[in-house]
C-alpha cells in the first residue's frame, strides 16, 4: 500500500524537488512525515536500480529535506516529553510515529545524498544529544530523538573510515543501556537504546560490533538483576552476528570481527543469570533462546569448541565435541524442556518432567574418573527457578529433590554447590510451610523435609574435603545469623547441624557464630521450640568445635547464651552430655593466661580454671565501688555458678566408683573463697559493699542452678554438700542482712536493689532450713522476729511526721518490703509468727493506711537522686512497690483472720482489727490500688479481693461487680505480656470464679450473676486468640466442683452449665502456620527426656484439646445415681442438642473439618459419654430431637455418631422402637438421602434385638420397611437398603420364620443378583466397598463403646467413609 501511494505521488511530478518540497510544507503530522518517508524509500529504490531521474537533483533534494525539514523537526521534538513505554498517551503515540518516520526518512536522505558527510554529521550531533540527556523532566525526548537518528544513520556510516565514530556511539549507547551512567536518561530511554540502537549498530559489523560485544563482556560490567535483562535484550538482537549459522550471510561479518559468543565465559554467565535469577519471564525466554541457538549452531557447525575458563575451577560453562554430539544434544534438549516446563508453574505439569532432572546428573558426571562433565551451575539454575516459584508445592518439590541428590549418587565436590547451599537453598529453607507433615502422617511425626535436611547435611559434610569443611560450616552458621529465621526452620537446621559426626571444624569464629545464633534468633520464638533449638546448637558446638583453638573462658562465655531455664538444666541429658564432653577434652583446651599461674598440682585444667574463676570473682579492690555504688550485674554470678557446678559434676563422673570424698574436697576448694567471705559478713563491718553483693549473688545462683530438673534434690550429693556448706554460714549472713535492713544503712535508690537481694537470700536460707528440718533456735529463727519488730518500729516512727528525706524514705520502703517478706514466709506452718489471736504485727498491719504512697524526697536532695546510676528505679516504681508490699501484708492478715470478716459494716466480731471489720472500705481501697499499681504488681490485691468479695457479694453487690470489671480490664490489657499475664490471670480466675462467689451469685441471681457469665464468655472469646486461658478457667471450676462434690455444689454448677457446654465443644480452626507450630511442638514433646527442653520447660497444657479433656473427665466423675449430678447432666444434654440444632440451622458453609463440623462432632461425642447416665424418662424427652438430628444432611462422621447413639438407645430401651419405625414414614421428598442414617441403624438390628426374647415381629417390621427402600430411585438409598436387607435376612434365616418363607426366593435371588453383578462399573465397586466398610463389618456398637473409640472412631470413620 505504501508503494502504491509513493507511485501515485511520483506520477504527479517527476521532479523530486517539487514533490519533496510540497510534502515538507504544512503541519508536520504523523501521516505527512510517513508519506515523506515512503516517497524517499521509493526514490532510494529507484536510485538503486539505476532508473531514477534527475541524477544531480536528487542528492541535492535529499540534502535539502534533511537539513531544511527533518533535522529542525527532530530538534523541535527533543523538548517534548517522551511518555511512558508501558502506557503512552495519544500525544506520545503520535510523537513516536513522527520520530520513527522522520528517522527512517533521514536514513533514506543519507543514502540519497551521494556521500558520507551527511550521515556522519547527523550521527555526531545525535551522539552529543544522547550524552547530554539526563533524568531531568523533558530531556527524555531528546534521548529518544537521538536514538532514532543514530539508529537510522548508523548503518550509513562507513565501517572503516567512520570506525572511531561508530565505536564512540556504541560505547555511549552501551553505557546508557546498561545503566553505567548514573545521571543517564530514564529507564524508558535506556530500554530504547538497548532495543533499537545497539542491535542496529551491531548489525553494522566491524568496529561497532566489536565495541558492543566488548562492552557486554567487559570485566567491569555488573550482572545485577536489572542489568541482565538489558544485556540479554542486546544479545538476543545480535544473536545472528554472535552465534552465526553455517552458510548464513552474517557469517563473514562475524568472522571479520572475530566473534563467537560460545567461547566467552561472561556470555554464558549472563545467560545463566537470566535463566535463574531474573523475575521477568521475557528475560528468561531470551536466555533460553540464546542457549538453544548456541546448541543448534554447535550441532550444525560440527566443530569442537569450549568456553574459555572463568572464575574458579571445573569444566567449561559450555563445550562441544562432535564425538559426543548425541549425548550433548540429549542433555541440552532435556535441560531446555525442563526450563520451559518450569515456566508453567503447575505441579501436575512439572512432576512428570522431574525424572529428566535425574538424567541430567547422570550425563553430567563421568563414571570413569568421577568428575563433572557439565558445569554444575546449569543444574543449580533449575533448582533456583524451582525455589523462586510462587507455587510453594513446587518450591518444596525442588528443595526435596535437591536434598535427595546425595542419597543415591556421589557427586564430585564443586564450590558452586557449596555456595548454592549457603545461598539459595538456605533462603528457601527459611520458609516454615515446607516443614509440614505429609498426608497420612500422625501428629507429632518428624517433618519429612527436616529428616531429609538432616541426612543431606551429614552426607554432604562427609564428602567435603577437610580443607573446605571448616569454611563451609562457618558460612552455614553465619548465614543462620544473617536473617530473622522463624522458629521451625531454625529448629530443623540446628537439629541437622547437631547430627553431624564429631570433627574439628570450628574455631573461635565458629563458636562466636553459634553464640550469635543463640542470642539473635531465639528472642520471640515459641518457648519449647526455642529451648529445643538451643539444645541442638549446644550439641553442635560440642561436636564441631576444635577444643585446641578455644579456651575454657570462651566456652563458659558461650554457655551463658544457652538459657538454663529453657534447655541447659542441671541433671538433664544435655547437662550430662556437656559434662562428659568437658571431662574428655579438659586437658586439650587452649591455655588461658589467667589459669597459667595457679600453682595447683594434680589438678585438672577445668578445676584450675574454676578455682581461679571463683577467686577472681570474689576478689574486690577498694576502688571498685563505694557505699553508693550500684549493685553489680548478675551475668558474672551466673557464669561462675554454672562453671562451678559443671566442674563438680565432671569430678563426680571421674570418681563415680571411688573416692566419693574427693567430690566434697573439690567443691570445698572451689567454694573456699566464697565461704571465707560469707563467714566474715557478721564480724567485718568494713567489707567492701561490692564484695558482699557479689558473694550473695553467687550464693543465690549456686542454689538456683544446683536444683536438678525433673527430679527431687533428696538424693543429690552435690546439693546436699552445697546446702551444708551454706548452712554453716547462715548465722553470719543472717546477722549481716538484719543489720543492713534495720540499721539505716540502706539510704540510696540503688540500695533498693540490695534490699531485694537480701530478702531473696533470706528466703532461700529459710527454705534450706525447712529442707533439713526447722528448729526453733536456728539462726534464721533468731532473725525473723527482730526483723519483723524493727520493720514495724521504723514504719511507726516515720508515721510521726518526720521530714521525708531520701534516706528516711528509702528505709521506709526497705522496712515495708522486709515486713512483706516475713508475712509471706510466715504462712508456712512451721513459721507461724504467733497464734491466731491478734498481736502487735497483725494490729499494725490492720491499722495501715492502705495505698499510702511514699512521698518523694525534698527538692534539695533530688539532684543526688537523679545523678545515680541509670539502672536505678524511678521514684514512681519505688512508690508502687511500697503500695504492693502493703497489700502483701494485708493479704497475709486476711488469710489469717478471714473468719473474723463480717458480712456487713454493722456486724462486729471480736477481737477487732481495723482492716478486718471494715471490709467494704478495704475492697474500695483495693479498687483504688488497681488504678495506681502497674500490672506486674496487682497480684496481692487480687489475693485480697478473693477473700473479701465472697464476704461482701450479698450486701455490696455493686462494689463487687466493679471489682470484677476493674480486674478484667487489667487482664485484657495484659494479653500480650507473657511474663506477668499467666500469674495474674490465674489469680483473677480464682477470685471471680471462687466457689463461694459462684454459689452466692447463683442464689441471689442479681447483676453479679450475669456479670460473672459475661466475664466467662469474654474469657472464652479471648481463648480464640490466646491459647490456654480457657484451660485455666475450666480446670479451676471443675476441680472446685469435684472436690466439693456435694449436692449443693453441683446444683450451683448447674447455673453455670454453659461453661461446661462451651468446654465440651471448644476448639478453634487454626491457620496452617499455627498447626505447623503445634505439630512441631508435639514432635519435640514426643522426644521425651532425649530433648532436655522437655525436662526443663514445664508443660503448661495450654493446647485446646486439654479443655475438652478436662470437661470429659469432670463428666465421667459425676454419679448418675446422685440427683444433683443427674440433673446437671440432663441439663447439659438438652443444651448440647439445642446447640446442635442451632449449628445445623446456621447459614455458614458446612464442609469437612470446618468449625461447624468440629462443633457437631464434639457435641455427639459428649452425648455418647453421657448416654449411660440417662434413664428412660429423660430419653423420652430428648428422643425426638435425636431422631430429628438424623434427618439433617450431616457429614459422614456426625452421621455415624448419631447412628451409634440411636443403636445404643434402642438396645437399652426397646420401648422406643415404635418411634424409630415412625421415622421411615415421613414423605420421601423430606427424607432425601438422610434415610440412609436409619437404614444404617437397621444394619445393626442384631445388636438392637440382643436382649429381646420375641424377635419375630421386629424382624418382620424391619424387613417390610427395608424392602420398600430397596426400590427407591436414589442409588445411595438402594445401596444402604440392600446392606440392611442382607443383615436382616440373615437374622430371619437364623430364626426360621415361617411367615417369611414366601419371600425367600425373591429376596435371595435379588441378593444373589447384586453379589454377582457383572462388569467393573461404579455400581459393583460401591457395593463391594460398602460391604467392607468399617461401620458394617468391624465396628460393634457395644464392644467398641469406650472413651478411646469415641474420641477416635468418628475421625477414623470420617476418613474411610463412602460418600
Amino acid at each position: 500500500m505504501e508503494w502504491v501511494l509513493a507511485d501515485a505521488l511520483l506520477s504527479q511530478s517527476r521532479d523530486p524537488r517539487v514533490l519533496l518540497g510540497a510534502l515538507c510544507r504544512g503541519e508536520a503530522s504523523a501521516e505527512r512525515v510517513e508519506t515523506l518517508c515512503f516517497l524517499l524509500q521509493r526514490l532510494e529504490d529507484e536510485e538503486a536500480r539505476g532508473g531514477g531521474g534527475g541524477a544531480g537533483a536528487l542528492p541535492e533534494a535529499a540534502r535539502e529535506v534533511a537539513a531544511g525539514y527533518l533535522v529542525p523537526l527532530l530538534r523541535g521534538l527533543r523538548g517534548c516529553p517522551a511518555g511512558g513505554a508501558d502506557d503512552p498517551g495519544p500525544a506520545a503515540r503520535q510523537r513516536r510515529r513522527v520520530l520513527r518516520a522522520a528517522g527512517a526518512a533521514l536514513r533514506s536522505c543519507a543514502r540519497l545524498a551521494g556521500g558520507p558527510q551527511l550521515a556522519a554529521a547527523l550521527a555526531e550531533e545525535a551522539l552529543c544529544d544522547l550524552l547530554n540527556a539526563g533524568p531531568a523532566p523533558g530531556l527524555e525526548g531528546a534521548a529518544e530523538a537521538a536514538v532514532e537518528v543514530l539508529a537510522a544513520v548508523g548503518p550509513c556510516l562507513r565501517p572503516r573510515e567512520d570506525a572511531p565514530l561508530l565505536e564512540r556511539v556504541a560505547r555511549a549507547a552501551l553505557a546508557l543501556a546498561l545503566g553505567g551512567d548514573k545521571a543517564g536518561p530514564s529507564p524508558d530511554a535506556a530500554a530504547l537504546v538497548a532495543g533499537r540502537l545497539l542491535p542496529a549498530l551491531g548489525r553494522c559489523g566491524g568496529a561497532a560490533l566489536r565495541a558492543v560485544w566488548g562492552g557486554l563482556v567487559a570485566p567491569g560490567v555488573s550482572e545485577g538483576p536489572g542489568r541482565v535483562g538489558s544485556q540479554l535484550l542486546i544479545l538476543s538482537a545480535l544473536a545472528e552476528k554472535l552465534l552465526p549459522e553455517p552458510g548464513a550471510d552474517s557469517v563473514p561479518a562475524s568472522r571479520e570481527a572475530g566473534l563467537d559468543a560460545r567461547r566467552c565465559w561472561r556470555f554464558w554467565s549472563t545467560v545463566q543469570a537470566g535463566l535463574a535469577w531474573s523475575e521477568d519471564a521475557l528475560t528468561r525466554k531470551r536466555a533460553r533462546y540464546l542457549l538453544q541457538r548456541a546448541v543448534e549452531v554447535s550441532a550444525e557447525l560440527g566443530t569442537d569448541c569450549a568456553c574459555a575458563p572463568g572464575e574458579g575451577t571445573g569444566p567449561s560453562l559450555f563445550w562441544w565435541s562432535e564425538k559426543k554430539k548425541d549425548e550433548l544434544l540429549k542433555f541440552w534438549e532435556n535441560y531446555i524442556l525442563i526450563m520451559e516446563t518450569l515456566e508453567g508453574n503447575q505441579i501436575h505439569v512439572i512432576k512428570p518432567v522431574l525424572p529428566k532432572l535425574n538424567s541430567l546428573f547422570e550425563y553430567a558426571v563421568s563414571e570413569e574418573n568421577g568428575c563433572w562433565l557439565f558445569h554444575p551451575s546449569w543444574h543449580l539454575c533449575i533448582y533456583k527457578r524451582m525455589f523462586e516459584s510462587e507455587n510453594k508445592i513446587l518450591t518444596k518439590e525442588g528443595v526435596t529433590h535437591f536434598l535427595e541428590l546425595y542419597e543415591t549418587r556421589i557427586l564430585p565436590f564443586s564450590p558452586e554447590i557449596s555456595e548454592f547451599i549457603i545461598g539459595p537453598l538456605m533462603d528457601a529453607l527459611s520458609e516454615s510451610s515446607l516443614y509440614s507433615r505429609s498426608p497420612g502422617q500422625l501428629i507429632g511425626s518428624v517433618s519429612p523435609l527436616g529428616l531429609k535436611l538432616q541426612k543431606f547435611l551429614v552426607t554432604y559434610i562427609s564428602f567435603l574435603p577437610e580443607e573446605i569443611k571448616s569454611s563451609f560450616l562457618l558460612k552455614f552458621i553465619q548465614k543462620m545469623t544473617s536473617r530473622h529465621w522463624c522458629a521451625v526452620p531454625i529448629l530443623f537446621l540446628s537439629k541437622a547441624l547437631a547430627n553431624i559426626p564429631r570433627c574439628k571444624a570450628l574455631g573461635m569464629e565458629g563458636l562466636l557464630a553459634l553464640r550469635d545464633v543463640l542470642q539473635c534468633t531465639m528472642i520471640t520464638h515459641q518457648i519449647l521450640l526455642r529451648g529445643a533449638a538451643q539444645c541442638y546448637l549446644l550439641q553442635t558446638a560440642m561436636n564441631l568445635v576444635d577444643v585446641e583453638k578455644v579456651s575454657l573462658s570462651d566456652i563458659s562465655t558461650f554457655l551463658m547464651s544457652v538459657r538454663q531455664e529453657e534447655s541447659l538444666g542441671r541433671g538433664t541429658s544435655l547437662w550430662m552430655e556437656l559434662c562428659d564432653w568437658l571431662r574428655i577434652n579438659e586437658s586439650y583446651f587452649k591455655q588461658s593466661s589467667s589459669c597459667s599461674s595457679t600453682g595447683l598440682h594434680e589438678t585438672s585444667s577445668l578445676n584450675a580454671y574454676v578455682r581461679n574463676l571463683v577467686q577472681e570473682y570474689i576478689r574486690s579492690s577498694a576502688w571498685e565501688g563505694g557505699e553508693n555504688s550500684c549493685m553489680p550485674d548478675w551475668f558474672e554470678a551466673k557464669l561462675v555458678a554454672l562453671m562451678v557446678l559443671l566442674a563438680i559434676d565432671v569430678e563426680r563422673m571421674k570418681s563415680q566408683y571411688s573416692e566419693k570424698r574427693r567430690t566434697q574436697n573439690v567443691l570445698r576448694i572451689f567454694l573456699d573463697p566464697l565461704l571465707d567471705a560469707l563467714v566474715k559478713f557478721g564480724t567485718n563491718a568494713y567489707m567492701p559493699l561490692l564484695k558482699t553483693d557479689r558473694c550473695l549473688q553467687l550464693l543465690l545462683k549456686l542454689l538456683h542452678t544446683c536444683l536438678l530438673k525433673g527430679s527431687g534434690t533428696q538424693d543429690d550429693e552435690v546439693f546436699t554438700l552445697l546446702q551444708n556448706f551454706i548452712m554453716s554460714t547462715t548465722e553470719s549472713i543472717s546477722e549481716f542482712i538484719l543489720r543492713r535492713l534495720t540499721m539505716n544503712e540502706l539510704s540510696t535508690v540503688s540500695d533498693l536493689d540490695r534490699c531485694h537481694l537480701y530478702l531473696m537470700v533470706l528466703t532461700e536460707l529459710i527454705n534450706l532450713h525447712l529442707n533439713v528440718g526447722w528448729k526453733r533456735g536456728n539462726p534464721i529463727w533468731k532473725v525473723i522476729s527482730p526483723l519483723k519488730n524493727a520493720s514495724i518500729r521504723h514504719l511507726q516512727e516515720m508515721d510521726r511526721g518526720q521530714e521525708p528525706t531520701l534516706g528516711r524514705q528509702i528505709q521506709r520502703a526497705v522496712s515495708m518490703a522486709a515486713l512483706a517478706m516475713v508475712c509471706e514466709v510466715s504462712q508456712k506452718p512451721e513459721l507461724q509468727l504467733d497464734s491466731l489471736d491478734a498481736g502487735p504485727p497483725e494490729t499494725f498491719i490492720s491499722s495501715l493506711q492502705l495505698n499510702q504512697t511514699l512521698q518523694k524526697p525534698h527538692t534539695e536532695e533530688e539532684s543526688s537522686f537523679f545523678e545515680e546510676s541509670s539502672s536505678s528505679q524511678g521514684w514512681g516504681k519505688i512508690a508502687a512497690q511500697y503500695i504492693h508490699d502493703q497489700w502483701v501484708c494485708l493479704s497475709f492478715l486476711l488469710r489469717k483472720c478471714h473468719t473474723l470478716i463480717p458480712a456487713s459494716e454493722g456486724e462486729i466480731l471480736e477481737p477487732t482489727l481495723p482492716a478486718v471489720p471494715m471490709a467494704v472500705r478495704t475492697l474500695q481501697s483495693a479498687l483504688e490500688a488497681l488504678t495506681v499499681l502497674p500490672s506486674e504488681q496487682v497480684l496481692p490485691v487480687f489475693h485480697c479481693m478473693k477473700i473479701l468479695v465472697p464476704k461482701l457479694l450479698t450486701t455490696s453487690e455493686s462494689l463487687c461487680i466493679e471489682s470484677f470489671d476493674m480486674a478484667w480490664k487489667i487482664i485484657a490489657s495484659l494479653s500480650n505480656t507473657q511474663l506477668i499475664f499467666w500469674s495474674n490471670f490465674k489469680a483473677f480466675v480464682q477470685f471471680v470464679f471462687d466457689p463461694k462467689v459462684l454459689t452466692i451469685a447463683a442464689k441471689i441471681k442479681g447483676q453479679a450473676y450475669f456479670k460473672i457469665k459475661e466475664v466467662m464468655y469474654r474469657i472464652i472469646e479471648m481463648s480464640a486468640i490466646k491459647t490456654g486461658v480457657f484451660n485455666i478457667l475450666i480446670s479451676y471450676c471443675c476441680r472446685s466442683w469435684v472436690v466439693s462434690a456435694s449436692n449443693v455444689s453441683l446444683s450451683i454448677a448447674k447455673n453455670y452449665s454453659e461453661l461446661v457446654l462451651e468446654a465440651c465443644i471448644f476448639g478453634t480452626v487454626f491457620r496452617r502456620d499455627q498447626r505447623l507450630i503445634q505439630d512441631v511442638q508435639t514432635f519435640i514433646e514426643n522426644l521425651g527426656h532425649e530433648c532436655a527442653a522437655n525436662v526443663v520447660i514445664e508443660n503448661t497444657k495450654r493446647e485446646d484439646h486439654y479443655v475438652r479433656i478436662c470437661a470429659v473427665k469432670f463428666l465421667c466423675l459425676l454419679d448418675g445415681s446422685n440427683m444433683s449430678h443427674k440433673l446437671f447432666m440432663e441439663d447439659l444434654a438438652i443444651k448440647l442438642l439445642d446447640k446442635d440444632e442451632l449449628v445445623s440451622k446456621s447459614r455458614t458453609r458446612y464442609y469437612v473439618n470446618s468449625q461447624q463440623h468440629r462443633v457437631k462432632n464434639r457435641i455427639w461425642q459428649i452425648l455418647l459419654v453421657l448416654f449411660p447416665k440417662f434413664d428412660q424418662n429423660f430419653l423420652n424427652k430428648i428422643i425426638d430431637k435425636i431422631f430429628q438430628a438424623g434427618f439433617i444432611n450431616n457429614q459422614a462422621s456426625i452421621k455415624y455418631f448419631i447412628e451409634w447413639i440411636i443403636i445404643l438407645i434402642l438396645h437399652k430401651f426397646p420401648q422406643f422402637l415404635p418411634k424409630f419405625w415412625n421415622c421411615f414414614s415421613y414423605g420421601e421428598e423430606n427424607l432425601k438421602t438422610s434415610i440412609c442414617t436409619f437404614l444404617s441403624v437397621l444394619s445393626h438390628l442384631d445388636v438392637i434385638t440382643e436382649t429381646i426374647l420375641e424377635k419375630k415381629l421386629i424382624l418382620k417390621q424391619a424387613l417390610t420397611i427395608v424392602l420398600q427402600w430397596c426400590f427407591n430411585h436414589n442409588f445411595s438409598i438402594r445401596l444402604y437398603a440392600l446392606v440392611a436387607l442382607k443383615k436382616i435376612w440373615s437374622l430371619c434365616k437364623g430364626l426360621h420364620i415361617e411367615e417369611l418363607a414366601a419371600l425367600t426366593s425373591v429376596i435371595e435371588s435379588s441378593l444373589s443378583q447384586v453379589e454377582n453383578m457383572h462388569g467393573a462399573g461404579s455400581a459393583k465397586k460401591n457395593w463391594q466397598r460398602i460391604q467392607e466398610h468399617f461401620f458394617f463389618t468391624a465396628f460393634h456398637p457395644l464392644k467398641d463403646y469406650c472413651l478411646e473409640v469415641r474420641g477416635f472412631s468418628g475421625t477414623f470413620l470420617q476418613l474411610i467413609c463412602v460418600n
